[in-house]
């Protein structure tokens, strides 16, 4: 395998990786690589996708596995910041058309072809900075102002490479995005305990007798369990607010939107059926739950496009 071909935590200690050129077909091949090969069970690609943009959700998704990794995997906050930071002049550098990371290489194209801003992108940069100095939330708006910076660039994104850049649009994948963003934060409360961070508002913990002892010591009280309650509903009514986007884009982007919003109805769902007790087992949706849920995003989708 090249030296090139590595990790981003490898990459940025090998020299050899950090001097090293390379042209448009080998950048593709480094961000398909990592795409595919990334330690994330995470389908970049849906079989649903036109293959014509295969490559460029490649490219778009190798950007922000970069940042999300730079932000997360350095193990030192000082460095996660430093290292940001010169993932954000590599941004401005390709925008600028002096791009020669493998990745701004191979996002370039994507940026020139479909007319991507930086802005997204740029968010996206903000949010994992914010992610080394903030690891608590007081309010739901504090929690909303981080998902505009870290969920919903990345649905703007995906509709700018199918070609939607309409207002409504945009706005029903904000909730959509920002829904899933939330869907992932409840289910994965001891997980990101384990990086110090509570995205639980504290305010909603407060407001049910709880309290943020509760959550670092893992006790499901029942003030914590009606604090997630709550916080589960408002996902619920983002999900809902957000699931018309699906009849308002083509076929094969709307079975995927579809399906990631049921999907994480049914993780809110799975946390309903526990009691709201998340520390005793992290739900998670099976394959066979996978595989209903697609028959059932195809179907919506072709009595939609029926009627």
């Amino acid at each position: 395998m090249s030296s090139a071909f590595l990790l981003p935590r490898d990459f940025v200690r090998s020299t050899e990786a950090l001097a090293r050129t390379c042209n448009s077909s080998e950048a593709a091949d480094y961000t398909r690589w990592l795409a595919t090969h990334h330690y994330e069970n995470f389908h970049v690609v849906s079989f649903m996708l036109p293959k014509r943009l295969h490559q460029d959700f490649y490219n778009v998704y190798a950007f922000c596995r970069w940042a999300d990794d730079l932000g997360d995997e350095i193990g030192d906050p000082e460095e996660s910041l430093r290292l940001l930071e010169w993932w954000r002049e590599q941004l401005e550098a390709m925008y600028a058309g002096r791009a020669s990371h493998p990745v701004y290489v191979a996002l370039r194209e994507t940026v020139e072809r479909h007319g991507l801003p930086a802005e997204p992108f740029r968010d996206l940069i903000r949010a994992f900075v914010q992610d080394q100095a903030v690891t608590r939330y007081q309010t739901y708006t504090e929690l909303f102002d981080y998902c505009r910076l870290s969920a919903n660039p990345v649905g703007r994104l995906v509709l700018y490479l199918c070609g939607y850049k309409d207002e409504e649009r945009r706005r029903l994948s904000d909730a959509t995005c920002t829904a899933l963003q939330l869907a992932n934060h409840w289910q994965d409360i001891s997980v990101d305990l384990e990086k110090d961070r509570v995205y639980l508002p504290v305010e909603a913990l407060d407001r049910h007798g709880s309290s943020l002892a509760d959550v670092l010591g893992r006790r499901a009280t029942p003030g914590f369990r009606a604090a997630l309650r709550e916080a589960a509903d408002v996902a619920r009514r983002l999900f809902h607010q957000g699931l018309p986007l699906a009849r308002m884009v083509g076929g094969r982007l709307a079975v995927d939107l579809d399906l990631f919003s049921r999907g994480g109805l049914l993780i809110l769902d799975k946390i309903d059926r526990q009691d709201y007790d998340i520390f005793s087992r992290r739900p998670h949706v099976t394959k066979t739950e996978r595989i209903r849920l697609l028959i059932s995003a195809l179907a919506r989708v072709a009595l939609s496009r029926a009627a």
